[in-house]
């Protein structure tokens, strides 16, 4: 197993304003698979191109167990990258574009066939060596992309958005595939993402990328519902940002003092609840956070209402099943929980 590491990679584009990368450092320990998370724009497909070898970097350096690789070209690093569109040979059989790269390593024949029988093996493809491209569909065409990077055994996998161009249920299927198959092959993989949920399914950690750097790393949860800051908050569609101070385990607020999970960061800051936390009370406790909220609208979007509400003078949203939101008409006034284990402080906001 090998670590990669990014180390104050920085690129400016000709005729750009903004730098692509700027200083972004990044650890992928080894066998783990990381999500860099962002926007389109953002530079995470660049990053994924400098570790590839496809671009050189204006300053900083890409290592793999501590040893350089700028210097190397691409097919000399280790590090194979598979493509959005996957990029098939069109004229090729399925098996003649899985053991491409073995040939182009001059493998001997009868070691490629034993090899691509094996990879078409792990991505569900036994059978398939024979037929084209046009024949497959976009899954199966995804999957023969996956085999030829794995059948040539990489110290890095480099994923750039793998299942963006796939319908929902064919991504739902490909994502527990990929899980999969880095779990058995245990290969470091870092894999571009701008789906939030792609990446909270295939990320042992996630990084979130904005403006060409790394703005928090963590375990997908903590992105989630313990954001860095605003603009971290923000991405993870955190919409109840509310002013004030924390002290003692508790944030002084306009809509009171609100118990706070311990480890919450004290000082003035701004409190965050993430709009599926909120609860109606219907058997508070004594440390619930219970507040009065008068609803001003709903929105019915699917499996979920969003409520928007007033509560001590601030403007609060919920997203809740049908169930809790039974009741929830505009001008009516309704208790709601805000669970103490749900709240984050953002410090200094």
């Amino acid at each position: 197993m090998t670590r990669l590491t990014l180390d104050g990679l920085t690129l400016h584009h000709p005729g750009a304003e903004r730098a692509a990368l700027s200083e972004l450092a990044l650890k992928v320990e080894r066998g783990e698979m990381l999500a860099l998370l962002g926007p389109s724009g953002c530079g995470k497909t660049t990053a994924l191109r400098v570790v590839a070898g496809l671009i050189a970097p204006d300053a900083g350096d890409v290592r793999l167990d501590g040893e350089s690789v700028l210097r190397l070209p691409p097919e000399k690093r280790d590090a194979v990258l598979v493509f959005q569109s996957g990029q098939l040979f069109a004229h090729m059989t399925v098996a003649a574009n899985v053991g491409f790269g073995l040939r182009m390593r001059r493998t001997a024949r009868a070691e490629i066939a034993r090899r691509v029988g094996e990879a078409l093996e792990q991505v569900q493809l036994a059978g398939f060596g024979d037929r084209r491209p046009h024949e497959l569909s976009g899954g199966q065409r995804q999957r023969v992309a996956l085999a030829r990077a794995l059948v040539l055994r990489p110290k890095v996998l480099l994923l750039d958005e793998p299942l963006s161009a796939l319908d929902a249920n064919l991504r739902g299927e490909m994502r527990a595939l990929v899980r999969r198959l880095q779990r058995e092959t245990g290969i470091t993989t870092l894999v571009v993402t701008h789906d939030q949920e792609e990446a909270a399914v295939l990320g042992d950690r996630v990084a979130l990328m904005l403006d060409g750097r790394i703005r928090q790393i963590g375990a997908p949860r903590s992105l989630w519902t313990r954001p860095a800051d605003l603009d971290v908050a923000r991405f993870f569609g955190g919409c109840n940002f509310i002013p004030g101070r924390s002290s003692g385990g508790a944030f002084d607020c306009a809509l009171g003092r609100l118990a706070l999970p311990e480890g919450a960061p004290e000082g003035q800051g701004c409190l965050t609840l993430r709009p599926e936390a909120i609860e109606p009370a219907t058997q508070p406790g004594p440390n619930d956070n219970v507040v009065g909220a008068r609803i001003l609208d709903t929105r019915f979007e699917g499996l979920l209402t969003r409520i928007t509400a007033e509560a001590g003078g601030q403007r609060l949203e919920a997203l809740m099943r049908a169930g809790a939101a039974r009741g929830a008409e505009p001008g009516r006034d309704m208790l709601w929980r805000l669970p103490p284990e749900a709240l984050w402080v953002l410090p200094g906001v």
